[in-house]
């Protein structure tokens, strides 16, 4: 039992060296009072914001239809997408996140 926990967890941080999750946060200067501030505290992941108002060209890049928007990717390839609401607020939470995340990473296995 105890050889089959360590093969788990050797297995578990291989997978987690090679596998790359990053959060792609894309908002505008003008929302900045919609910022999705926990994206923080998010593990798993690495984080990365964008101002489309600063460089418009990420929008058409990325397709970004609403502020702001969560990106999540896999080694480069897009896996899951959150959008802000009508009001310009996010309506997923954290947990949602997070969520996405752990399948993310548990997809490898």
């Amino acid at each position: 039992m105890k050889k089959l926990f360590l093969l788990l967890v050797g297995l578990f941080f291989t997978v987690n060296c090679y596998t790359q999750i990053t959060v792609k946060h894309f908002n505008a200067a003008w929302n900045n009072a919609n910022n999705v501030s926990w994206l923080k505290n998010l593990t798993d992941c690495s984080v990365k914001y964008y101002d489309i108002s600063k460089d418009p060209a990420l929008q058409k890049k990325y397709k970004v239809v609403v502020v702001p928007t969560i990106v999540l990717f896999l080694d480069g390839e897009e896996v899951e997408r959150f959008q802000a609401d009508i009001s310009f607020k996010m309506s997923a939470t954290k947990s949602e996140v997070q969520e996405a995340i752990d399948e993310a990473v548990m997809g490898g296995f």
